[in-house]
């Protein structure tokens, strides 16, 4: 049962191009299956988060990261009584739009299109889903629905908003230049996004030695599980056991993160009493969130993962190589459209003033996989960055 201010799939706003809807299935499954099956989606397995591609086959990619915030996000809607499908089609595309080489690619690509309108990943994921999937007839992109769109585009800086809402008037770039608030199934993804980041950095750092289980008992929201952890089970504090100390203490942070969320964000619905997804648009503030303390314990874990994981020497490194592979990839592709592939070559040569040359080069780096660009890197330029 969906309860009143969640989206109703027989009320969405519909999609951008008139279809008959399915016999068997919402509107909301209709545009998870879709998603699920676009070439951007399967190349997810090979996109990494903190951790670049070659260094090991059981770091996250962003492929388990999606599915990771869509189970986090299914699990709170329910207790919500939100649109499950549909928190699930938003979880499932909302890095669709990510470079190879995690957030040192995203940077190296905004800086190579600073002249040319920059680079930013969720506008890239609501862009691949718009116009660069080429699965229909009639169409270019998905046609997801309304609020499916919403929630992939949670960012967007105001000269952005406004470029999409002359494209599409009372679009999805409408509410940030209005200053509201997307559905609750979006504003939820967004924080299982966190969520889920926090939770799966911890194990990998972990498990690749740059960060230590010693380190972590100076951040209160992680030692708090791990001493409840140790408490309830002595044996898993030695040796081998210490690995299933960590899931232990994950799993302990991420269930009390779980039941956090839905607390607050019950007592915030309560204090608005939307009785409607535009109702939770218009209340002015997010809705979904952490409770005030855990908020301040996930800043001070976050702080910590950047000092010491994301700031490491060997992760600045490998960020390093990715930023330069992206820049040369880009000075190679602009002055050489026809190395790129698919029909990316074609269109460049052609471009002009409303897509420029820039721009494909642009959606074709972004829809590269960390190996595919370090192969193209290396037959392009004859080095090779990566062992």
């Amino acid at each position: 049962m969906l309860a009143p201010y969640a989206c109703d799939p027989a009320l969405s706003r519909g999609r951008r191009f008139e279809e008959v809807s399915a016999p068997t299935r919402t509107d909301y499954q209709r545009d998870r299956d879709r998603i699920v099956h676009s070439t951007a989606f399967r190349r997810l397995v090979y996109k990494t988060q903190v951790f670049l591609n070659h260094e090991g086959d059981l770091f996250r990619t962003r492929l388990t990261h999606s599915l990771e915030v869509a189970q986090l996000g299914r699990s709170i809607a329910r207790s919500l009584g939100l649109e499950e499908d549909l928190v699930e089609a938003i979880a499932l595309a909302h890095d669709l739009g990510h470079t190879p080489f995690g957030h040192a690619g995203q940077d190296a690509l905004h800086a190579c299109m600073h002249d040319h309108g920059g680079f930013e990943h969720n506008l890239q994921s609501l862009r691949v889903v718009d116009t660069l999937e080429e699965r229909y007839p009639v169409f270019d992109g998905l046609n997801l629905t309304f609020e499916t769109r919403e929630g992939i585009l949670k960012h967007c800086a105001r000269p952005a908003a406004e470029a999409l809402e002359a494209i599409e008037p009372g679009g999805v770039g409408r509410r940030f230049i209005d200053r509201e608030q997307p559905a609750l199934e979006a504003q939820l993804c967004n924080l299982a996004d966190e969520i889920a980041y926090n939770a799966h950095d911890i194990d990998d750092g972990v498990r690749s030695g740059l960060i230590t289980l010693e380190q972590l008992e100076a951040v209160p929201l992680f030692d708090r599980y791990r001493r409840a952890a140790l408490s309830a089970h002595p044996a898993i504090g030695h040796g081998r056991g210490q690995r299933r100390l960590l899931y232990e203490s994950i799993r302990l942070m991420l269930s009390d993160q779980v039941y956090d969320v839905i607390d607050t964000t019950r007592k915030a619905i309560a204090d608005v009493a939307p009785q409607s997804a535009d109702e939770v648009r218009t209340a002015g503030r997010p809705l979904v969130g952490f409770g005030q303390a855990m908020r301040a314990e996930s800043i001070v874990l976050k702080r910590f993962l950047f000092q010491n994981l994301y700031r490491h020497p060997q992760v600045s490194a490998m960020a390093t190589a990715g930023k330069q592979v992206v820049h040369e990839l880009f000075d190679a592709y602009c002055a050489e459209p026809g190395e790129m592939r698919g029909g990316f070559g074609d269109r460049a040569a052609e471009a002009g003033p409303a897509l420029s040359r820039q721009r494909i080069v642009a959606d074709y780096i972004a829809g590269m996989t960390d190996r595919f660009a370090s192969s193209e890197h290396q037959r392009l330029t004859g080095r090779r960055l990566f062992d």
